[in-house]
């Protein structure tokens, strides 16, 4: 017999990493942390049930690859959150996996050197330092779930997840969805198809059992109970989806499928066909519906750095420009800040008026 003709035939190599309970005991959750992930979650979980008015608005950089960068941003918002708290509930965008249409980087986890050496030990425990500095800071984080296994590392610190466009049609991801202790944003798909994110919330509310592993790193069968807190992301698609005639034929779509008519706006995307410039736009746009009397848009999602725009991946890694995105392009600090006070300006006086249970 012949094994190594059939197994691994293409497998180069594979290296074991550390388990997550390994990984949290050199990084514990503190109880500064612990404090703001519940406190979020419980937010979000409100203003989901119509138990708090206010919107929750996950902003930051279309994905991190400088910690620095990321903590110098996390603290202005901290203090921009702070300032419009009555009205906004900001919840900072923190997208370490980053999904690929063909190839390209894959964000920090995986690749945290930016080299393709994939170093995940070191890109796990860089990703979930941050992530307790940004707790303790009092600053809820968002992140999207793309690989099955790198919840067990990081999860306990995220307020809010998002399942993508790319993957809302995945059985494995709608799992995922339902064993989380987040709220799940389900994104309709790349060509605007809202039928997949409403089948997606649907089967994670209910029970699941899957294959994944657990905190010592062993396979395991993982049932779940079910996520009750799974709600709409749109993104755009062939077209924005944001507009009111899309809103309203959503709500139309929910009510059918008898789903809480909980929507999120993502101003960027599709929504505003990757330019910068128009999310400022679509956020306005969103206000004004609720100013007009719109119920069912709860929370907002804007791409945010730094500096404006983005830049390619440079062969010198010293060359890179600090605060810009390597992804998405963003709206920089002033836009963002701009962008907030004015929607705080606008619905402070409406907002505890709408309509609660």
């Amino acid at each position: 017999m012949h094994p190594n003709l059939i197994n691994n035939v293409n497998i180069a190599s594979q290296d074991v990493l550390l388990t997550p309970d390994e990984i949290k005991q050199r990084l514990p959750l503190t109880d500064a942390a612990e404090a703001t992930v519940l406190t979020g979650r419980q937010t979000v979980q409100r203003i989901l049930d119509r138990q708090d008015p206010r919107l929750f608005v996950v902003i930051g950089p279309c994905s991190i690859h400088d910690v620095v960068a990321a903590r110098d941003y996390a603290l202005r918002l901290k203090t921009l959150a702070d300032e419009v708290q009555d009205t906004l509930f900001v919840i900072m965008r923190v997208y370490f996996e980053k999904p690929r249409t063909t190839v390209g980087w894959k964000g920090l986890i995986n690749d945290p050197h930016m080299d393709d050496t994939f170093d995940i030990d070191q890109g796990l425990q860089v990703a979930r330092s941050l992530l307790l500095e940004l707790a303790e800071l009092g600053l809820p984080v968002g992140t999207e779930a793309l690989d099955p296994i790198i919840p067990q590392y990081i999860a306990d610190l995220i307020t809010w997840t998002a399942i993508g466009a790319r993957t809302t049609e995945s059985q494995t991801h709608r799992e995922i969805a339902s064993g989380l202790s987040t709220p799940v944003g389900f994104k309709n798909a790349t060509n605007g198809s809202l039928e997949v994110a409403i089948n997606a919330l649907q089967s994670a509310a209910r029970p699941h059992s899957f294959l994944g592993i657990n905190s010592h790193g062993q396979s395991a069968v993982t049932r779940t109970l079910g996520n009750r807190y799974g709600h709409v992301v749109l993104r755009g698609g062939d077209r924005p989806n944001y507009d009111s005639v899309s809103i309203a034929l959503c709500e139309k779509t929910l009510r059918d499928k008898k789903q809480p008519l909980n929507i999120v706006v993502d101003c960027s995307h599709a929504n505003s066909f990757k330019d910068p410039a128009m999310q400022p736009l679509v956020m306005r746009d969103c206000v004004h519906q609720i100013l007009e009397g719109n119920q069912s848009i709860v929370g907002l999602m804007v791409e945010s750095n730094l500096g404006w725009g983005s830049q390619a991946l440079p062969a010198d890694l010293s060359q890179l420009k600090y605060g810009v995105s390597v992804t998405d392009a963003c709206v920089d600090w002033v836009t963002t800040e701009t962008m907030l006070r004015e929607a705080h300006a606008k619905l402070k006086t409406m907002l505890p008026g709408r309509r609660t249970v």
